[in-house]
């Protein structure tokens, strides 16, 4: 079985036999102690033989065992089953999401992984290194497991911040390329898709902190709330990131329309300023055999002059008004 850690803890303290995972129901423990085991995708057989030992209500298993559910806290009977999402960069913007199911009795905390490669020692190793933290009991080690996936979310929000903020300036100096509004929008679509599961997980966060809940003392309210605060701030952040993406996208266009609008201006400046000499030309090329300015000696200097007098005139006007 994938097991990463099966032990029990009486007064905070880790007893120093491994926890035997057998399959065969448990008997009841002393007061102030409790099993803590963690297992990294199970198999369906595997997990029947955790279902077996703690008691587990079977849809809760069956949803442990699914990988695509959405953050929850849900109750059976006298066990409390909460889901969470986790997150972390797999290769260059790519998002790998995984999950992690937390089964919570009143003397045993049981969490599923799949996904995610963030491991839960260092959550265990800094409880264990405090007796006193870890004997506040099971709700105690659930909010120390959720903030830890809760933290694990900021990495990737500096990440997109660092890239939205590169985006950013590359629009404001310059149209973006094609491979440039292809990230842009590639970015978004990871945004809202970890909006998607942030938002749930403020929920899930937020019920913990406010309900009253099986195996989640009152008292540990004030810690999930701290977790909560995270999330929220988790979310509020990426949603920033997004209305900005959005911005981008805006401004981007804007100064595109400002472009096009100044050459089609230009455009119309010079075919103005040409027409001048096209239409004289055009006069003077008819071939009629009665104009008499054919037979004035200063026609032809004087047609020229005409010619860059008004050509000049259009372009000074053009210039002052900033067509030119």
């Amino acid at each position: 079985m994938p097991i990463i850690a099966a032990r029990r803890y009486h007064n905070g303290m880790t007893q120093n036999e491994a926890l035997p995972l057998t399959g065969e129901p448990r008997e009841a423990l002393p007061a102030h102690a409790f099993d803590w085991v963690g297992l990294c995708e199970p198999t369906p057989d595997e997990m029947a033989t955790v279902k077996r030992q703690f008691c587990l209500h079977p849809l809760a298993v069956e949803d442990a065992l699914n990988p695509q559910q959405m953050p929850k806290v849900e109750v059976y009977g006298r066990t409390l089953f909460i889901v969470a999402r986790t997150a972390e960069f797999e290769e260059g913007d790519k998002i790998a999401y995984g999950q992690t199911a937390i089964f919570l009795g009143h003397d045993f905390i049981v969490t599923v992984r799949f996904g995610s490669s963030r491991a839960h020692h260092p959550i265990r190793r800094k409880l264990e290194a405090n007796p006193e933290r870890m004997a506040e009991g099971v709700d105690y080690v659930a909010h120390a497991i959720l903030d830890f996936i809760v933290d694990g979310f900021a990495p990737i929000i500096e990440r997109f911040e660092e890239a939205v903020q590169d985006m950013e300036e590359r629009a404001i100096d310059t149209f973006p390329e094609p491979s440039t509004i292809r990230r842009i929008f590639r970015v978004r679509r990871q945004i809202r898709r970890f909006e998607r599961i942030a938002g749930p997980m403020e929920e899930v966060c937020e019920r913990l902190a406010t309900t009253d809940l099986p195996n989640i003392d009152p008292a540990a309210h004030v810690w999930f709330r701290d977790v909560l605060d995270h999330s929220r701030r988790a979310l509020a952040r990426m949603r920033g990131l997004k209305d900005t993406l959005a911005s981008i996208v805006e401004t981007a266009s804007l100064l595109e329309q400002h472009r096009q609008g100044e050459m089609t201006r230009q455009l119309a400046a010079w075919a103005a300023i040409l027409a001048v000499p096209t239409a004289i030309a055009g006069i003077y090329g008819m071939n009629f055999q009665h104009m008499p300015e054919l037979e004035w000696r200063y026609g032809y200097p004087m047609v020229l002059g005409a010619i860059l007098a008004v050509c000049g005139g259009l372009w000074l006007r053009f210039r002052r008004i900033g067509w030119l």
